[in-house]
């Protein structure tokens, strides 16, 4: 009988633990979609090098996108040949800002911290200033590009824009040029006016945005498909020439341009994330590709269609998609089940308890419970309780005599200590207890007004207690005013009334008032009363 290789015997002795190895009992590497580490190397998947898959993200086809590649440090304006690959595409230059020298005019300040890294080039839309004033002044930067914009192939720009102070950063266009041949960088040589790059053959505009903003940084994309292969391109101001009267000025950053495609092949959700038979991720069908679905890099075995019903938990998942030119990944999509946290505060009466998702708690303090959403989500509630004081309120008061004070439903009006009991806002009992005392205003019911030098004039009396006579009144006995005056100052004789009436001596008898009296608690209070009148 024929013997078999040991090394086969050895397979085949190993085959149950599903190790794969040579004939010199080493590993024979890392199968990527069998969720094991089959070379026993503590890496699973696509943690491990052997699984290794261009990441599906945009990668710029502008050489140097954040200009931090660089030559040398900047030392002034327009030295925008330090940023290695980059172009004074227009004589009219723009100027390249590096946090290891020069960092813009003073006048001119740019937005802090940069979008990405520690370089950036800013660009005027005309000049105006004490050296010149030149509308068609408009400055460009430009590159050669890493690979052509391929003819009816969708892309996308996009890129970071920085404004300066708001009367030098007016809201504008910002365009995207391009051109079949490297060879028309720079254009204008010579005319600092020469204006934008369709002044002159080799150039077309791909698009353009409309941008405004103040002191900041704002994101921008232009989707582009040219009709025809682009290998150079600038950016700048549009053609129109400059109607602003100022010198306006700003900031170009990160400029990434890619195929749409690589822009927007994104993970997805769908459905409700706490809910596992109701949450899905997916991803656009591509024909002709094969997929299959990762959590932490490890493989969810059998599942490998463009849409993933999510049974596995919160994670990283991405999708690894193949094709006859090898194998890509998508940008791990984070699943988080959603939790908010909701904050409130109750007090409760001593002696009772407080309903707390099926808890009565009787104790002032911090509690958290976590509650379910209706569509299964975790809800955090925080409560703060507490217990209301002890509600025992003493109040001093004062009166007018015919006046009354209400303490809750009940009046009191005459000088006193009273105790009542009231409800406080969370329905607990408080109680409140009274001093109330008059005022200690003088109020005279009669008067003679003979020049004897006593009781001559008719007003009132009380020291410090009496602010001011807010106004004055007095009628005879059919009702008709005789005398009035306003803002009397308390104790002023000389402004009280003197018995006459329409500047004659008022008859004798009784006369009524109404006055109106600021007192110590800075309330007005009318006084009603009647006065004799007595020659």
């Amino acid at each position: 009988m024929r013997k078999l290789p040991y090394c086969i015997v050895l397979l085949l002795c190993l085959g149950m633990f599903h190790l794969p190895l040579n004939c010199f009992g080493q590993s024979a590497g890392e199968i990527c979609d069998n969720g094991r580490d089959d070379d026993r190397d503590g890496l699973v998947d696509l943690n491990d090098p052997d699984c290794a898959c261009a990441l599906i993200q945009p990668k710029s086809l502008i050489p140097n996108p954040s200009f931090e590649e660089f030559s040398c440090c900047p030392q002034t304006r327009s030295q925008l040949n330090c940023a290695e690959t980059w172009i004074q595409a227009s004589e009219a230059t723009t100027d390249y800002l590096h946090t290891c020298g020069w960092m813009g005019w003073e006048n001119l300040p740019v937005p802090l911290p940069f979008p990405d890294g520690n370089a950036v080039v800013g660009f005027r839309n005309g000049r105006f200033n004490q050296q010149m004033d030149d509308p068609n002044w408009k400055e460009y930067a430009g590159a050669c590009l890493l690979g052509p914009l391929k003819a009816q192939t969708a892309y996308k720009f996009k890129f970071w824009v920085g404004f300066t102070v708001a009367s030098q950063s007016p809201a504008t266009n910002i365009v995207f040029y391009g051109a079949t041949d490297c060879a028309v960088l720079p254009f204008g040589k010579g005319n600092t006016a020469y204006g934008c790059p369709l002044n002159g053959p080799g150039w077309v505009e791909l698009g353009r945005v409309s941008i405004q903003g103040v002191n900041q940084w704002i994101q921008y994309e232009i989707n582009v498909t040219p009709q025809q292969n682009i290998h150079a391109m600038a950016i700048g101001p549009d053609c129109a020439v400059s109607a602003q009267a100022t010198d306006p000025y700003y900031f170009f950053d990160n400029l990434v341009l890619d195929e749409r495609r690589n822009f927007d092949y994104r993970i997805s959700a769908k459905g409700f994330p706490c809910t596992n038979d109701q949450f899905f991720l997916e991803v656009p069908v591509v024909e002709g590709s094969s997929y299959q679905w990762y959590k932490e890099g490890v493989a969810l075995v059998g599942e490998t269609k463009a849409s993933l019903q999510v049974k596995t938990g919160e994670g990283r998942y991405q999708v690894r998609i193949s094709d006859d030119e090898g194998c890509r990944v998508t940008v791990p999509y984070v699943h988080l089940f959603p939790r908010s946290t909701n904050f409130i505060a109750e007090k409760i009466c001593p002696g009772t308890s407080y309903n707390f998702n099926q808890r009565l708690l009787r104790n002032a303090g911090e509690y958290i419970d976590t509650v379910k959403t209706i569509y299964n989500c975790d809800s955090i509630v925080r409560l703060s309780l507490s217990i209301e004081d002890d509600l025992m309120d003493t109040v001093q008061a004062r009166i007018l005599e015919g006046e009354q004070f209400k303490v809750g439903s009940r009046l009191y009006g005459s000088p006193g200590q009273f105790l009542s009991t009231l409800k406080s806002t969370i329905g607990c009992d408080s109680t409140v207890l009274l001093h109330l005392d008059f005022y200690k205003i003088f109020f005279p019911t009669g008067f003679s007004p003979n020049d004897d030098g006593k009781n001559d004039r008719f007003g009132f009396y009380g020291g410090e207690e009496l602010q001011r006579i807010a106004s004055f009144h007095v009628f005879d006995r059919w009702g008709g005013l005789v005398w009035s005056a306003r803002d009397v100052p308390p104790g002023d004789e000389a402004a009280f009334w003197d018995g006459s009436a329409r500047t004659k001596p008022a008859p004798e008898g009784l006369y009524t008032y109404v006055a109106t009296l600021i007192l110590a608690d800075g309330r007005e209070h009318v006084r009603y009363g009647g006065v004799t009148l007595v020659r």
